[in-house]
């Protein structure tokens, strides 16, 4: 198995308190990274994550910030260049949903999913750019959906949030190309996580029927190629969106 060594790395996950965040989180830790774990609200979740993180022999800390705030993303890079002095992963994993369907749709439904989804991503992307710029080096990671892909029903602001994810992650590839800095989007599909558990008996039956490998997925399968993204491995891959869903949506 393709080992991968991220030694002396420093990463930033957003939203890495629980689900998916956590696991990546988890995962750029094991690989040898230092986390710098970002939460927006809830601090016994991201102190759950970094227990986790100690207990696996990695090191991490955690910082308050609520992405869709410029001033509050501000403070959070200024954290991690005055702690690290260097920034050289940014996962780009906050995310909230508002769902509805779209004429029941209220305008702070819509605008909430935007500035946190999409909103938020910009703002930590150009935060980050700074320091990788001058780094000449760097590599972000950005959590869209399979929904940005096909839509979905009841879900028109998370849908064109994570549509403008990808959109947004092929013009930051091509912009920071020459400063060696591969931009790449993960495109889960669905994951077991607080989200799925909702799910009644007869909708998670109707997913997995539409799912080729006849299981939801795991957050672990999420990280695999998030670490694999943030490593040498990944070089010479940017400006991609890879599709990560059991095969639901070929």
């Amino acid at each position: 198995m393709m080992q991968i060594d991220l030694a002396g790395k420093v990463a930033l996950v957003t939203g890495g308190g629980r689900g998916i965040g956590r696991a990546i989180a988890v995962s750029l830790a094991e690989a040898g990274a230092h986390i710098v774990l970002n939460y927006r609200s809830n601090a016994s979740a991201a102190e759950e994550t970094l227990a986790m993180i100690a207990a696996a022999g990695g090191t991490a800390t955690a910082v308050q910030a609520d992405v869709s705030q410029a001033a509050d993303v501000e403070r959070l890079f200024k954290t991690v260049q005055d702690n690290s002095g260097r920034l050289d992963v940014l996962v780009n994993n906050a995310g909230i949903t508002r769902d509805t369907l779209l004429l029941r749709m209220k305008e702070e439904d819509f605008d909430a999913v935007i500035d946190t989804n999409l909103r938020g991503l910009y703002l930590c992307t150009k935060a980050a750019l700074r320091s990788m710029s001058r780094q000449r080096s760097g590599r972000i990671i950005n959590i869209t959906s399979v929904v940005g892909i096909t839509g979905n029903a009841g879900q028109a602001n998370y849908a064109a949030a994570k549509a403008g994810i990808i959109g947004f992650t092929k013009s930051t590839a091509r912009e920071m190309a020459s400063r060696n800095i591969m931009v790449n989007a993960v495109a889960p599909g669905f994951v077991e996580t607080e989200l799925t558990d909702v799910l009644n008996e007869d909708a998670r039956n109707a997913i997995l029927n539409s799912i080729p490998l006849g299981r939801l997925g795991q957050p672990l399968d999420i990280a695999g190629i998030v670490c694999f993204l943030a490593s040498d491995a990944a070089s010479y891959i940017t400006g991609q969106t890879f599709v990560v869903d059991g095969g639901m949506v070929m």
